[in-house]
């Protein structure tokens, strides 16, 4: 599908890529926020987001401060990202870009989707922006619990030292010096403060802890606006089947709903059409 690149200026005056498809002057616009290391050219964003676009919707894709593992974004100053040293809390400024971009394109409408670990940025985002965030809803796909995912992986039990070292580290003034390679963090490339953001069970990025039993979602349950929450039923990061982690979404999303695409991993392949259907139903039954 034909696509333009587009740059966004954030407020904190950085500079972003992305791609725009669909019309110039759509009325509705959806903004999709990649997942950890990922980018426009994610599986995702490729597959299901230009299905999205008809006469009166676009799509916008774009590189947040957490695309790749490490990399640099332009600004007044230059300014180390990537997965590897992202602060999660920027997020709110790259989302709010991106935001201000489409509404400059005169969209009446504009949702949010993120998959996987851009599903917490968007959650943040709405939460504490509140009404001035400008989004009429917001579409979760595969938004695994970070937090959860490394217990899964964690066989040895070693996250409990791993998370006392990032903490050291970031209390000794090394917070975005890489965490040491080996088995303390084989499931990723961090530095140690993102260390800590991902996989902390109690940071402001564990926003979605169904692994926690007892841990209450306050910036989940405090979301004012509509949600739409779809769950890969074979999603391999999750540590417990899909029925029980749609069930939690349910109970804790307000104005939202859950949809479990079954027999599809975390990256809906092969049930692209599908999400992007389920995506489509939602929004008409929302008019």
């Amino acid at each position: 599908m034909p696509c333009r690149i587009v740059e966004i200026t954030t407020q904190k005056k950085f500079e972003l890529f992305g791609l725009w498809y669909g019309a110039k002057k759509p009325k509705k616009v959806f903004i999709f926020v990649h997942g950890l290391t990922s980018s426009v050219f994610g599986g995702v964003a490729r597959n299901i987001m230009p299905a999205l676009v008809d006469k009166k919707t676009a799509v916008l894709t774009f590189n947040n401060r957490g695309y790749g593992i490490v990399n640099r974004i332009s600004g007044k100053k230059s300014l180390l990202a990537g997965a590897a040293h992202e602060v999660f809390t920027d997020s709110v400024d790259d989302i709010g870009g991106a935001v201000l971009f489409a509404k400059k394109s005169g969209a009446k409408e504009v949702y949010l989707v993120g998959h996987s670990t851009g599903c917490q940025k968007i959650v943040y985002y709405a939460a504490k922006v509140g009404k001035a965030s400008k989004v009429n809803g917001l579409v979760l796909l595969a938004p695994v619990s970070d937090h959860a995912a490394a217990l899964k992986e964690d066989k040895k039990g070693n996250l409990p030292k791993a998370l006392k070292i990032a903490r050291a580290m970031v209390k000794a003034g090394k917070k975005h010096e890489l965490m040491p390679r080996g088995s303390l963090t084989k499931w990723s490339i961090d530095d140690a403060q993102r260390f800590l953001s991902l996989y902390s069970p109690d940071s402001a990025e564990t926003i979605f802890p169904y692994e926690q039993s007892r841990k209450i979602p306050r910036t989940l349950r405090s979301l004012k606006v509509p949600s739409l929450v779809v769950w890969a039923g074979k999603d391999e990061y999750a540590d417990r089947p899909a029925g029980k982690i749609a069930a939690w979404f349910a109970a804790h999303t307000p104005r939202g709903k859950v949809v479990v695409v079954p027999a599809v991993k975390h990256s809906f392949k092969g049930a692209e059409r599908e999400v992007a259907n389920s995506i489509r139903r939602w929004i008409d039954s929302k008019k």
